[in-house]
């Protein structure tokens, strides 16, 4: 009964943020994006989207490392880690391209969007799970830290 109600109670909790929110705008306009929660670092629903992609492939990596002590030599590689799936394991993200590498000790994946804007920044992240940020440019190692 009580896993009922927690059910019902979560399900309601969902129809009102959807409801609540409405979709952003392609360009990203500043201003009209609102956060999904006080973490979120994202300034579109598009870079939202690419974080918590980003998220989910850094957890894949950690996942893949524990059990074979090295990194996949490609995305392809971490489908079954977590919840990374075959379809997360293309570079075409809509309006992003992801490019992974293997380094010697770790790996970098580059989220570049397919045109820059308020709404759409370039990601960075590597084996060390810190995700980078540039405004105008190919985010890299040396990038500013997500805030």
């Amino acid at each position: 009964m009580k896993t009922l109600i927690l059910l019902a109670l979560l399900a309601a909790l969902a129809a009102g943020l959807v409801a609540q929110t409405s979709p952003e705008p392609a360009t990203g306009v500043p201003g009209s994006y609102q956060p999904k929660s006080p973490a979120d670092k994202a300034h579109s629903d598009v870079e939202f989207t690419a974080i918590a992609y980003l998220h989910t492939l850094a957890y894949a990596e950690k996942l893949y490392f524990r059990k074979h002590e090295q990194y996949p030599a490609s995305l392809a590689g971490l489908v079954g880690s977590g919840s990374f799936t075959r379809r997360m394991a293309a570079a075409d993200r809509g309006d992003y391209t992801v490019a992974y590498r293997l380094k010697r000790d770790g790996y970098a994946v580059t989220m570049l969007p397919r045109q820059f804007d308020a709404g759409h920044r370039s990601f960075y992240l590597d084996e060390t799970g810190q995700i980078r940020v540039e405004d105008t440019k190919r985010a890299t190692e040396d990038s500013p830290p997500l805030k």
